[in-house]
């Protein structure tokens, strides 16, 4: 689907053509990136697309992967200047001369970076989740408030362009009729098994700060599995699939359907295939998240052969309604009306080679997924614009309550037992147990924020 055609629709005009109108008169936004791999440089490159901006610091632990990204940026930048560069985020914070922070660093090292930066006066684009437990969660979004921060997660559903027709022209149209149930899941095989059995202990790479990149979490011994990308294998570091691929869905699906939080989660499975793996996620979860008129089901298994031939809708979002079926997915939507035997309607993901041939040769980039980051991106500008007055679309309080409710699925499977939610409170209603475990110990000398305290 490309860009001309999408505008010619009428469809997302002013999403897909905002432009900060200030930034004429003033010097060009100045933004710093904590986390320079892989979806932190596309994070930043699709800023660079749609706004000026002047990048003028990275931060990573890795001081390869934060050369390379300086060379990067400075091709990238109109200044075509290199950004300063940090080992440590806290010096980044503390030159105090960023306006929008991105922190773009594995799930364990979201919080605390980013609640400094907005106790610094930074707003914040972070992606997610917004942690690792429900009190990092909810103390992300008692600092923006306290301290009057724009914060946009990365949750970009909310801003990819068919989504959005999806959302405007077929739900809230009626054409679904009274949601009756939501699947939502990913077949996708999300482990490398026979890397993740094999992979012995070693010394971390000498360009790795591994004490700093370990940071909160528990010590353990560096295999190449764990730096870069491979983090996500292990629970010490995140929250597995459901962390990492349900928040994404069942965000989805609370946007497109105006939900909030769940009543009650209800999640079972484990490593029950891959048992030889180093990897400690589960490779095959359910999780129910409960609300009052249906059930929103989440489903993955990271083995065997996938229930859905469409290679499109892999990982998935399914709406069906007593009118009709919405299948929703990063790539497509369709609308089958109800007894029909195949889609009435159809829309694939914008491309825009056409305005942005950058897109077609930039290394690693989600090439479906480019157009949604821009709007994500020109959404957080706007809202920054309308400080007092606007939120982004994809708000941390938005984020906190799709993160915590992955959160409280991996809790359930842990307990062995359903999890009521009391979003007031804050608390597992009648568990003691389950209200423990809201918040992981920290390894010193880092310090768990806590909203009381913020």
């Amino acid at each position: 689907m490309t860009r001309r055609r999408f505008i010619q629709s009428g469809t997302l005009a002013s999403a897909l053509s905002f432009v900060p109108t200030t930034f004429a008169q003033e010097r060009p936004l100045r933004v710093g990136l904590i986390g320079t791999g892989w979806y932190g440089k596309g994070s930043l490159f699709r800023a660079l697309q749609v706004a000026p901006i002047e990048v003028v610091s990275l931060c990573d632990t890795d001081s390869r992967m934060l050369n390379e990204a300086a060379e990067l940026v400075a091709q990238r930048q109109k200044s075509g200047k290199k950004p300063r560069l940090y080992p440590d985020f806290r010096k980044a914070i503390a030159e105090g001369d960023v306006d929008v922070m991105m922190v773009s660093t594995p799930d364990h090292w979201h919080a605390v970076p980013a609640i400094a930066a907005m106790k610094a006066g930074m707003d914040v684009y972070c992606e997610k989740p917004t942690g690792v437990d429900v009190v990092e969660s909810q103390s992300m979004v008692a600092a923006a408030r306290k301290y009057n921060r724009i914060v946009q997660v990365n949750t970009q559903r909310r801003s990819t362009p068919h989504l959005i027709e999806a959302k405007d022209e077929i739900i809230a149209a009626g054409k679904l009729g009274k949601i009756q149930k939501v699947e939502i899941g990913v077949w996708w095989h999300m482990r490398n098994r026979d890397t993740l059995a094999t992979a012995p202990d070693m010394a971390p790479p000498e360009t790795l700060d591994y004490e700093m990149w370990t940071g909160p979490a528990p010590m353990k011994p560096y295999s190449r599995i764990h730096h870069p990308r491979g983090w996500r294998a292990f629970n010490e570091y995140g929250n597995g699939i459901v962390g990492d691929m349900c928040v994404h869905m069942l965000d989805m699906v609370r946007w497109l359907l105006g939900l909030g939080w769940p009543e009650e989660i209800t999640s079972w499975g484990g490593i029950l295939n891959d048992r030889a793996a180093r990897a400690n996620i589960s490779d095959t979860q359910t999780a129910i998240f409960k609300y009052p008129d249906f059930d929103v089901t989440w489903n993955h298994k990271t083995w065997g052969r996938s229930p859905e031939p469409d290679p499109d809708f892999q990982w998935f979002g399914t709406i069906h309604g007593e009118k009709g079926t919405l299948k929703c997915s990063v790539f497509k939507y369709e609308f089958t009306p109800a007894g029909a035997s195949k889609p009435e309607r159809s829309r694939k993901a914008l491309l825009e080679f056409d305005k942005y041939p950058e897109d077609e040769t930039e290394k690693d980039l989600e090439r479906h997924v480019a157009s949604a980051m821009r709007g994500h991106w020109r959404n957080f500008l706007e809202a920054r614009q309308k400080r007092g007055s606007m939120l982004p679309v994809a708000d941390i309080e938005q984020a906190h309550i799709s993160s915590s409710s992955c959160f409280l699925a991996n809790m359930s499977m842990k307990l062995g037992r359903s999890l009521r939610w009391d979003p007031k409170a804050h608390l597992v209603l009648g568990d003691s147990e389950a209200n423990s475990l809201l918040a992981r110990p920290y390894r010193g000398p880092w310090e768990h924020p806590n909203p009381a305290s913020i």
